[in-house]
């Protein structure tokens, strides 16, 4: 695919992501919650680590089923933190149990995916980029769901993380407008 947006290199792993999956809106509940913990584990490490571990991630973290997770105890803390698969940091670890808790909380409530995608009134925000300098790193509405994320009882959600999250899941559409995939994922918004 000829100018593909320029952070995914030319590495495989990364092209496949950025071709199949990084910007497809997503209304999964359970998968968005998969992938925020994942830009949580991602903090302070680059994505391709996390991106390599994910199986992993998955095997260590229960399919990424939040009810399962949610009652993990020291001893599955202690387990995960042998486990080399995956990045092991028992913050971002605990994060993530206390994060299936809190989606657990707002899925009874009124369901995660209505609840991250409220913010944008169900709409992608079609972003306009011709050059990856003028993407944001953070935004006031990644700042504003970061709050509200850590007031549910999550944790490893600060803007950057939310923003990175919001623009693997399609929230945002941040493919430049010279990527075909721009107008491509364009079309397969709600």
């Amino acid at each position: 695919m000829e100018n593909r947006c320029s952070w995914c290199g030319e590495l495989e792993i990364y092209i496949n992501y950025h071709d199949q999956e990084w910007g497809v809106p997503e209304y999964n509940s359970r998968t968005l919650w998969e992938k925020l913990v994942l830009d949580g584990f991602q903090a302070g490490l680059s994505w391709l680590t996390i991106l390599k571990k994910r199986d992993a991630f998955r095997e260590a973290f229960a399919e990424f089923d939040p009810v399962k997770v949610a009652v993990f105890g020291e001893n599955d803390v202690e387990r995960l933190l042998q486990n080399t698969g995956i990045v092991r940091h028992r913050g971002k670890i605990e994060a993530a149990i206390r994060g299936a808790r809190a989606w657990q909380e707002i899925e009874a409530r009124e369901g995660f995916d209505n609840y991250l995608w409220k913010y944008l009134d169900g709409e992608v925000l079609q972003n306009r980029m011709e050059r990856m300098q003028d993407v944001p790193t953070s935004t006031p509405l990644s700042t504003q769901i970061s709050k509200d994320l850590k007031k549910e009882g999550f944790n490893f959600v600060g803007p950057t993380i939310v923003y990175a999250f919001m623009q693997a899941v399609g929230m945002v559409n941040d493919h430049m407008i010279t990527c075909p995939r721009h107008g491509e994922v364009q079309k397969l918004a709600r």
